[in-house]
């Protein structure tokens, strides 16, 4: 981010609450604009620090840029009993309804609902870009092999019969290789799912053009057609 803003000089939004979310406000090329970043997972306390962040952004009407990198939201029976998921739904239901311009780069992995929470392809922002190395996908390749090994093994078990190591390990491999290879930011961008794989140092050059053309939108005063259309 410090390479990103103006001046690296930038504000940032409650930084000893929910850690692994980052909120940012600051300015790119003279455009103020609020940032929101992530350090790992979304847990309870970076997605309600995330959610008030969001909200100030729309009442200042300040364009948000999303720098999604995460596997998703934490799990568990601890943050269920934190409310995480009362919490990351504030979170995704600010993102759904703030009315300000959107930009969101995936610059490392974008995974499960916190591809949801931070503004990915299925929330339409207005500009969405990865850089070459991210990842974007319901879960990782190692996850998903690893859920359907334990369905593997609880399907065996319930049975009564011994579980295939060498069938299973086999299958684990290519469910790796498969999820791997859809997840990757040339398949996902190949698919239309954003606008294009940019070098990650051209961040802040991209962006100049993109909040200049979220300004000149805004500030941009339309004369609508008020008669008919006849036949010349």
């Amino acid at each position: 981010i410090a390479r990103i803003v103006d001046g690296s000089d930038f504000i940032d939004f409650k930084p000893m609450y929910g850690v692994s979310t980052v909120c940012i406000q600051a300015k790119i090329y003279g455009h103020s604009c609020g940032i929101i970043g992530n350090n790992g997972p979304i847990d309870p306390n970076g997605a309600t620090k995330a959610a008030q962040f969001i909200q100030l952004c729309g009442q200042s009407k300040i364009p948000l840029i999303f720098f999604s990198n995460t596997t998703g939201f934490m799990v568990g029976k601890q943050y269920e009993q934190l409310g995480m998921i009362k919490h990351g739904s504030k979170m995704i239901q600010a993102v759904s309804n703030v009315d300000v311009p959107k930009i969101t780069f995936y610059i490392g992995a974008s995974f499960g609902a916190g591809n949801y929470a931070m503004c990915g392809y299925a929330y339409e922002p207005d500009f969405l870009f990865s850089w070459p190395n991210s990842v974007t996908g319901v879960m990782g390749g190692e996850q998903a092999a690893k859920t359907m090994e334990q369905v593997m093994v609880a399907s065996a078990n319930r049975k009564g019969i011994k579980s295939d190591e060498v069938k299973m390990k086999k299958q684990v491999k290519e469910i790796t290789e498969y999820y791997n290879s859809q997840s990757d930011a040339f398949c996902t961008s190949g698919r239309g799912l954003d606008n294009g794989i940019i070098d990650p140092r051209d961040t802040r050059k991209i962006l100049e053009f993109i909040l200049q053309t979220c300004w000149e939108k805004s500030h941009r005063k339309l004369s609508p057609n008020t008669f008919g259309i006849a036949r010349m």
